[in-house]
Parts: structure tokens; C-alpha cells; sequence
């Protein structure tokens, strides 16, 4: 976004006021369309996560001190923040008159003159330093002895700005809410707004990733497996497993998308996520993620046996070790994947009081390694032209072919314990006919096959279990087996 103006100090800003009014602007929510310091706060936790306890201790000294901390310790990549198209295409047709434009922020003045150098549309910055926040009534003090009393406009977008419209000339409001407008309208003239604010809820909706309860549907294989889907009892216990997996799943994608802001950013698709783009913001986030963790374990402690929290506990710790680092260790990442999909089988086992039967734990673990590296695999068939290694993964893409290859193995595998199943006395005890289960190993084959073949022509996206959802035959071969099963009952 560099547009080729060089920055300049506050200084020559404010002598070219003789010749227009300053245009001055807000960098967080106006320029951007989220906040430094959290964005700061949330890259630092994520490089140096024992950080937090200091953290207290720095804010006790002030906003400025901490600010002034954090931005010694981390870098954020400004080239990638979301910039606002239309503030920025707003100060270009403004610039081009020669009109000063002044970044003016409570961020960090390191984080500001990068922003400004980036841009390449500012004359000058304003911004807070290890003694001083530059917000509120301060920023509009400094505001009114640089330029002048009413001699500068200003751009905002939140109620903190409120003394600096009111110490400038003209006030343009950039993406405000409802109660920002109220409260303003009545007491401020309002020449311009810019950009409109989008849509929480929806973002809100997004950010937790309900396509992705489809996989905790798995709580269900045990009544499914038991011939016991018309116990309604069950069924209630089952699909309150399904509630209380799917809730503190959108609490780790949650915190997920918070800490990795920075390499979304980087990423082709996720790049779209709400945090990334900046259409949530992170303040939201920091606030919904533990709502939905306390629904999680009320709805699991005051519905479901002792044990099925413990095992809720246990996903959650090692979805969020595995969102944290374990996905960027090869071949132990995708096990890990394996043994989350699998535990889902294992907890509606617990809620519903259904013994997992020992054929049911190694065919799911093997069709699911293969569905992890299935993910993998995808992954390294989307990376853009040129790029030998993955984003956030420790994959290069040489490895396509070893991970296909182990992939289909974990597949076939999966068959194999089918069919050894099939072959079992146990089956005896819940089939009449069990030589008709047969028909399940060319079915079964058939669309594992096919969910590779599919994979391999870059049709499947990073999640397999969701693009099997998507895809047609896999309706009609779930048709086909339960065809088979009723006539083996």
C-alpha cells in the first residue's frame, strides 16, 4: 500500500498548516480496522507466553509504560493490518492537493512512524511514548497546541475521540456504532462518514465455526454402532455430548484465531478469517471465548457423567496444546488430529453408558490419521507458487507424496480392521445376517478412495471432514450402508 510520499516530523506538519488545515488521523479502528496494543499484546503472549504474568505489573505503571514495553518485544507486520480502503483512498484525493495529513495515535510511536512509512501518505506523527498515552483529552490538547484550536480536522471512529473532534475544526466519523452517533449528533457537527461499520453478529457466527460441528457428530457413533438410535434417552445424553464438544471446539477456534492474527494474514484463505480482516473485534473475541467455555463444562457437569467432563478437559487441553505448537510438529500433529476425532467417538461413549467396542477405536483411529493427513495434504496442494514450506507448519512440499502415500495406507488400514470385524464372533450377537456386511468393504474403499482421488485433484479444502459433508456421494454411500445394515440386522 505504499503510495510515495515520505513521512516528515510533527513539526513541518504543523507549518504547513499556514496553508490548509491539518487533516489528522486515528490509526486504530480508523486507519485500521483493529487495535496495536492488542494485536501487540496477543503477538507477544504468543512468542513469550510466561510474559503474562508481567504483564499486570507494566499496565500498574500505565497505558503508556506498557505500551512502551510491549512494542520493544514484538514486531507486528504492518504491511498486513487491515487498512481501511476507503479512509485511505479518502487521504490520497486529499493529499494530492497538498494538504498535510498527521497520523495521530495512542498506539506506540514505534508502531506509528512504520504504519506512516507504509502508508507514505503522512507528513507527519503524533503518538504515545514510554511517558505518555496519547488519548482522550491529551491527544486533543496536543492536537489544539500543535495546529491551532479549530485548525485541524480530524478523523475518528470511537467516543475517546470525542475531545479531539470537539478541539478541531470538522469532525469525520470512520465505521461508528449506533450509540457513537447518538451521542455525537447532538453535540457535534458531522461533516463525513467513511466506511460502515459491518456486521458483529455475524462475524460473531463465523469467528466460531459452526460448519466445523459437523465432526462432533461422532459423539453419536456409539448408539449408531449399538443398534440403539431409537433410544431416545440416549439420543438426549448423545446430543448433549454433541452441544458440549461443539461449544468448547468454537472456544479453541476462538482463541486459535486470536493468537494467530499475524500468520492468518500470511495465509491464502484464512487471511479472511473475522479476526484478520478486522471485522470482530479482538476485544470480542477475548470476551466470547470464555462464555463458551463456561457453557461447555455447565452443560457437561449438569447433564453428562463425571467422566465425560474429564474427557472434555482432556480435548481441551490438547486442542489448545496442538493449536499452539503440536501442529508445527510433522507426522506428531496429525496424530494428534487422529487421536482428537477419535476421542469425540470415546466421550459419546461415556455420555451415553455404551462400551466402545475394540474394533470400533482402531478402525476409527486409522480412518482418521488418514483424514488428518488428508488435511495435510490439501494444505501443501494449495500453497501458493514458489513457497517450499508451509505457513505455521513444518511441511514442505516435497512431501505431497509421502503424506498421499501414508495417507491411503491409514485408509486401507481402516478397511482392513473392518473387515476383521466383520470376520469376528462378535458379530454374531448384533446381526442375524453378518454375511451381508460385506457389501461394506467395496462401499467403505470406494469413498475413502474417492476422498483421496479428490484431494489429489485439489477439490478438498483444509478440512476433509467438512468437504465429505459437502460432497453428494458421500450421501449416497451412507444410503448404501445402511442398506447393507438393515439387511444384515
Amino acid at each position: 500500500m505504499m503510495i510515495g510520499r515520505t513521512s516528515h516530523t510533527a513539526g513541518t506538519a504543523a507549518a504547513s498548516t499556514e496553508i490548509a488545515p491539518a487533516l489528522c488521523v486515528d490509526l486504530d479502528g480508523t486507519l485500521i480496522a483493529s487495535d496495536v496494543l492488542w494485536e501487540s499484546t496477543l503477538l507477544l503472549l504468543r512468542e513469550r507466553p510466561w510474559l503474562a504474568f508481567v504483564l499486570p505489573f507494566w499496565l500498574a505503571r500505565g497505558k503508556a509504560y506498557l505500551k512502551q514495553q510491549i512494542a520493544a518485544r514484538v514486531q507486528l507486520d504492518v504491511e498486513r493490518l487491515p487498512y481501511r480502503d476507503e479512509v485511505v483512498q479518502y487521504l490520497t484525493e486529499e493529499s494530492r492537493g497538498g494538504r498535510p495529513i498527521v497520523l495521530v495515535t495512542a498506539s506506540h510511536e514505534s508502531v506509528a512512524r512504520r504504519v506512516a512509512q507504509h502508508v507514505g501518505l503522512f507528513s507527519g506523527v503524533l503518538a504515545s511514548d514510554a511517558q505518555t498515552n496519547l488519548s482522550g483529552t491529551r491527544k486533543a490538547e496536543r492536537l489544539a497546541n500543535t495546529f491551532g484550536s479549530g485548525r485541524f480536522d480530524y478523523l475518528g471512529n470511537d467516543r475517546v475521540d470525542i475531545p479531539a473532534w470537539k478541539a478541531g475544526r470538522r469532525v469525520i466519523v470512520v465505521a461508528p456504532s449506533w450509540s457513537l452517533l447518538r451521542r455525537i449528533r447532538g453535540t457535534l457537527d458531522v461533516e463525513r462518514i467513511l466506511a460502515q461499520r459491518r456486521g458483529t453478529l455475524r462475524a460473531l457466527v463465523r469467528v466460531m465455526r459452526p460448519h466445523q460441528w459437523v465432526k462432533n457428530l461422532l459423539s453419536f457413533v456409539p448408539l449408531v454402532t449399538s443398534h440403539r438410535l431409537l433410544d431416545l434417552r440416549l439420543m438426549e445424553r448423545a446430543f448433549e455430548a454433541f452441544v458440549a464438544f461443539s461449544l468448547c471446539a468454537s472456544t479453541v477456534y476462538v482463541v486459535n484465531d486470536l493468537f494467530d492474527i499475524q500468520s492468518d494474514r500470511r495465509h491464502p484463505r484464512k487471511r479472511f478469517r473475522p479476526f484478520a480482516v478486522g471485522a470482530l473485534p479482538i476485544s470480542h473475541g477475548i470476551v466470547l471465548a470464555p462464555i463458551l467455555l463456561v457453557l461447555a463444562f455447565a452443560t457437561a457437569i449438569a447433564m453428562l457423567p463425571p467422566s465425560f467432563a474429564a474427557l472434555l478437559g482432556l480435548y481441551l487441553i490438547t486442542a489448545t496444546a496442538y493449536s499452539w505448537f503440536l501442529k508445527r510438529q510433522p507426522i506428531l500433529d496429525v496424530m494428534v488430529l487422529a487421536g482428537l476425532y477419535a476421542l469425540r467417538v470415546l466421550a459419546g461413549g461415556v455420555a451415553t453408558g455404551i462400551v466402545i467396542s475394540q474394533w470400533l477405536l482402531p478402525f476409527a483411529l486409522f480412518l482418521f490419521l488418514s483424514l488428518a493427513l488428508m488435511k495435510r495434504f490439501s494444505e501443501i496442494k494449495k500453497a501458493p507458487a514458489g513457497v517450499q514450506t508451509l505457513s505455521g507448519r513444518a511441511y514442505r512440499v516435497e512431501d505431497a507424496a509421502w503424506v498421499q502415500a501414508a495417507g491411503l495406507c491409514a485408509a486401507y488400514l481402516a478397511v482392513l480392521v473392518l473387515a476383521l470385524y466383520i470376520s469376528s464372533s462378535e458379530v454374531t450377537i448384533l446381526y442375524r445376517h453378518p454375511q451381508a456386511l460385506w457389501g461394506l468393504c467395496p462401499v467403505f474403499l470406494y469413498w475413502v478412495t474417492r476422498l483421496w482421488f479428490r484431494a489429489h485433484r485439489g477439490w478438498v479444502e483444509d478440512d476433509p471432514v467438512v468437504a465429505a459433508v459437502a460432497d453428494p456421494a458421500s450421501y449416497a454411500v451412507a444410503a448404501v450402508g445402511g442398506l447393507i445394515l438393515l439387511a444384515a440386522i
